[in-house]
């Protein structure tokens, strides 16, 4: 159910879940164990670990709506039925504990490939590959040509078009179902519009390096909340998809 809501608000999907999509961020306790004061570079995800507190369960007890800014130096509530430490873990936790939100879809699950019809955003050379890790890619990096043309990678609705995501630059999401939504960061020019329509390989921006070191384009497929392995579902670069 919740992986259906976070579909559903696009803006939940990467600002409260992981990788991104990235919050101007949370974290230190206020010293009563059922708030916590935002700061500077942690995440939903992180409080979620640090309180005991589902991701789902932050965004319901703070009222966070569309497009679910928090500021630095706002007091979030949790559950508060885990207290923290002065380290930031849970009371009684130990180094190797691990809380996944449960919106998240485990490797094994994820969809079989040619279940859906995907084609390559861009060309060029992979420079950075998607990683299971924790804080890892999630998602691919493209290395290209300042002003080199960006295709949607499927049909679908474009339900974001903005750079208020830090880390992104400019950036562009597409739903493509209730299960898909597809990400395009670090755009120069965008040339679609939040609630439009676009066909598979529909040109939707142009390569740059907002908010980026260099010129690329960071493309995500998230399956139900859950930003998957893109290399696993594209066809062979420079083909045609073979559905």
């Amino acid at each position: 159910m919740l992986a259906g809501r976070l579909i559903r608000h696009p803006f939940r999907l990467l600002l409260c879940l992981t990788l991104g999509l990235i919050l101007v961020g949370c974290s230190s306790d206020s010293g009563d164990g059922s708030t916590y004061t935002v700061k500077r570079g942690d995440t939903l995800y992180r409080i979620s670990r640090a309180t005991g507190t589902s991701v789902s369960d932050l965004a319901r007890l703070n009222n966070l709506s569309p497009p679910y800014t928090i500021e630095i130096g706002q007091r979030l509530k949790t559950n508060g039925s885990a207290g923290t430490s002065k380290s930031g873990k849970p009371k009684g936790s130990t180094s190797t504990a691990k809380v996944v939100p449960s919106s998240a879809v485990p490797q094994s699950s994820w969809p079989p490939v040619g279940q859906r019809c995907w084609r390559w955003p861009t060309s060029g050379k992979v420079i950075l590959p998607y990683s299971t890790a924790d804080g890892g890619n999630k998602g691919i990096d493209i290395a290209g040509s300042r002003g080199q043309p960006v295709y949607a990678a499927g049909a679908g609705k474009v339900v974001y078009v903005g750079n208020q995501l830090r880390g992104y630059g400019n950036l562009i999401m597409i739903k493509h179902s209730e299960d898909y939504i597809t990400a395009y960061a670090h755009n120069d020019k965008m040339m679609v519009n939040n609630g439009q329509s676009v066909k598979i390989g529909q040109q939707i921006a142009t390569m740059g390096s907002s908010d980026a070191d260099t010129v690329k384009l960071h493309f995500q497929i998230r399956y139900r909340a859950t930003a998957i392995d893109p290399l696993r579902y594209l066809p062979p670069q420079g083909s045609k998809p073979k559905c």
